[in-house]
């Protein structure tokens, strides 16, 4: 079932709650800002025919808004801040860091802020990783770039240690830039810290590409992704184009959710089939991807196939037992493997043909934030330090029915957010490619 649904249906399983660290007593440097209260709450559900089912209950499912409070809980005067990237690779994380300083300096007056170097490895003394000191000079600018130059590594390290470090550097504030495992991490620090009484805000930003976090409607990078693919798959096309029975398959990312190969493929609609992990397909058979194929070269005589990097994974007898420092299952390359096993059975076929592969996955992840993606990097830092500053911790910025807010860190790490087959995306996919004609369904 729907993740959405069952909240709708036990909303009292899901707690919306957000920490704070204490009461906030000192009066917020912000000039003519916009201010928001706790009080002031998004509706998790936006469809009416919900809200009449929520209404009657004792459990009404509703965010925390983000922004900015009239009084805050850290003294500026006295802040720490620190900042880690996390994970792989990811458009804006340099705009996300560099929005982070621009506020934490210019709206609150915070003048010691911290980079930690290489992800959560920075905070553990063994890698002898030096801190590198922001200001709005070091982040001036690094949005132009790429990557992130504070560097990234996988996988959690020691809490303790961790926590240890920060107390010893007298932070008080934790920016957390990573996705599901690195969010986990922020929350096991926040927890760490609490039982130390010590008064340290750990805010999330979360960056997955793939755009799978659940209880956040948008990550950012995922748009830039998608506008990256367009010139690819184009070359696809043209490659497929180029010869009789010309095939071209593109792996994009997408570990556990097909959003960006779904969003892709409707964004540059000349691709004839695309496979992502949630909806389930067979290689052989009447019914089946080669087959379908087939199919489509008769009709065509070639043929564009965009594939989730996690899709297809049955086909691997031991898909599931690698997993990565940051423990994601390492999935088997199930592009390779649709070339050779759909190239070994047009051949048995005598089936003229010729197949490209494009696996584009690490060009698109270090490119820099685009257009709108960049501006929606520096709302989620803006907000980030309002949450910082106002003593929020254990939680993260989302964006929900358009509006930013605050979302605990356990509610967001709940499961995956996947791709609904009955919606509208889905359906799009579906009416664009007309595959499931070519699959016979």
């Amino acid at each position: 079932m729907f993740i959405y649904d069952r909240v709708i249906k036990e909303p009292e399983k899901y707690s919306f709650a957000i920490e704070n660290l204490g009461p906030c007593t000192v009066a917020t440097p912000v000039k003519n800002g916009v201010f928001v209260a706790d009080e002031d709450e998004v509706v998790f559900s936006s469809q009416v025919k919900n809200l009449r089912r929520l209404i009657s209950s004792k459990y009404f499912p509703a965010f925390q808004k983000a922004g900015a409070r009239e009084k805050i809980f850290h003294d500026p005067s006295w802040s720490r801040a620190a900042i880690v990237t996390c994970g792989g690779l990811c458009p804006g994380l340099n705009d996300v860091i560099k929005g982070l300083v621009k506020v934490l300096w210019c709206d609150y007056g915070v003048r010691h802020i911290f980079g930690i170097r290489y992800g959560y490895q920075g905070l553990a003394p063994k890698y002898r990783h030096e801190p590198m000191i922001l200001t709005p000079e070091v982040v001036d600018n690094i949005h132009e770039d790429g990557g992130t130059i504070l560097g990234s590594s996988r996988g959690n390290q020691d809490v303790a240690e961790m926590t240890d470090t920060l107390l010893r550097m007298n932070i008080n504030i934790l920016f957390c830039i990573g996705g599901d495992g690195t969010l986990k991490g922020a929350r096991d620090i926040a927890v760490e810290a609490q039982k130390r009484k010590h008064p340290l805000s750990v805010i999330g930003i979360p960056k997955t590409i793939d755009n799978d976090l659940a209880f956040v409607e948008k990550t950012f990078g995922y748009e830039t992704a998608v506008y990256k693919t367009f010139d690819i798959i184009t070359c696809a096309h043209n490659e497929a184009e180029g010869a009789y029975n010309g095939i071209s398959i593109v792996k994009l990312m997408g570990r556990d959710s097909g959003f960006i190969a779904a969003a892709a493929t409707l964004a540059n609609s000349v691709a004839d089939f695309c496979l992502v992990p949630e909806v389930d397909f067979e290689l052989e058979g009447e019914h089946g991807l080669f087959k379908a194929v087939e199919r489509c070269l008769e009709k065509n005589h070639h043929a564009v196939l965009v594939v989730a990097e996690g899709a297809g994974q049955k086909f691997f007898a031991d898909h599931s037992k690698h997993k990565d420092a940051s423990g994601n299952v390492l999935h088997k390359d199930i592009g390779l493997h649709l070339k050779e096993e759909l190239g070994r059975h047009l051949k048995a076929k005598k089936c003229e043909h010729s197949i490209k592969y494009f696996d584009p996955s690490y060009i698109i992840r270090s490119v820099a934030a685009q257009g709108t993606d960049a501006i929606f990097c520096h709302l989620l830092a803006e907000h980030a330090v309002h949450a910082a500053m106002a003593g929020k911790t254990n939680c993260l910025i989302g964006h929900w029915n358009n509006f930013f807010t605050h979302v605990p860190i356990s509610l967001a790490t709940i499961e995956r957010r996947k791709i609904y087959p009955g919606e509208a995306l889905w359906k799009g996919v579906l009416s664009t490619t007309r595959q499931n004609d070519y699959f016979a369904i």
